[in-house]
């Protein structure tokens, strides 16, 4: 009956209509909501969010430290992809993992506030890097006790999103986790390069056989995760894999002082989990 626009008019009118009801606050500054049209976010808040900037990696897009880095080597690579090449062709890490994305993402994916999928995709649609040239689309996959617990795939909402901007089709089944493995986030990064070893596999390598691919996720960390389930689309024939993640954790020294600042006169129970 509606279409998009109108879709997202009304929906805002009820927002809004709820919130006069039931006030809601920021989930980064405590500000109470209006109008603001992104859920559980106000609009000053969101627009603190920028894309990184950095000079990066050409393999894995690792930020490097000095703009020296590709000054006369613009495809120069990490020492951690020349010596040990990701099984992936290249990675796209979008904005840092810092708040308020960080609460955002983390209430998305641990609170179940599924509303913020579709902001969170138009984060990553307004930033996505030109010539992106793949067949389709695949979310990686959470192990099947993971998605009765959660009740849902953020990747695959993410995905989803990207998959009706791009015009490209999802595989949300073929790519499978068969290895219940202790979450990446309680364990040292040594541990995670351990932890998911051959936990992902291929259902039907012949329908990807050739295929150019675009692993999506939300948190880039240590890429373990990406670079395993590349290695399992390329044993299984595919074409080369390309990733694209949301955020990125990244060294502390990399962040501006700037952003460290605004974070002083708050709990530090705010900044993560």
């Amino acid at each position: 009956m509606f279409g998009n626009n109108g879709k997202d008019l009304f929906a805002g009118w009820c927002r809004q209509a709820l919130r006069f009801v039931l006030p809601v606050e920021c989930l980064a500054c405590g500000r109470s909501l209006s109008a603001d049209p992104v859920p559980f976010f106000c609009t000053a808040c969101w627009h603190t969010i920028r894309p990184l900037q950095q000079p990066t990696c050409a393999r894995c897009d690792q930020p490097f430290v000095s703009l020296a880095a590709t000054s006369y080597t613009p495809n120069h690579q990490c020492q951690p992809c020349q010596e040990r090449p990701p099984d992936f062709q290249r990675a796209w890490t979008l904005f840092p993992y810092l708040p308020p994305l960080q609460e955002a993402i983390c209430s998305f994916k641990y609170r179940g506030k599924h509303t913020l999928a579709r902001p969170l995709a138009r984060l990553m649609i307004n930033a996505l890097p030109g010539g992106i040239d793949v067949d389709v689309i695949i979310p990686v996959p959470l192990h099947p006790s993971r998605l009765r617990a959660r009740e849902f795939n953020q990747s695959l909402l993410l995905a989803d999103q990207l998959s009706r901007h791009l015009a490209l089709p999802v595989s949300a089944t073929n790519l499978v986790r068969s290895t219940a493995t202790d979450p990446q986030t309680t364990l040292t990064r040594q541990a995670r390069l351990q932890n998911l070893r051959k936990a992902f596999e291929v259902r039907s390598p012949q329908s990807l056989a050739g295929k150019r691919i675009l692993l999506v996720d939300d948190v880039f960390t240590t890429g373990t995760t990406l670079n395993e389930c590349a290695k399992a689309l390329r044993k299984a024939g595919s074409g080369p894999v390309f990733a694209l993640t949301l955020a990125r954790t990244i060294d502390t020294s990399l962040v501006p002082d700037r952003l460290f600042a605004k974070q002083v006169a708050r709990p530090l129970t705010t900044i993560g989990i």
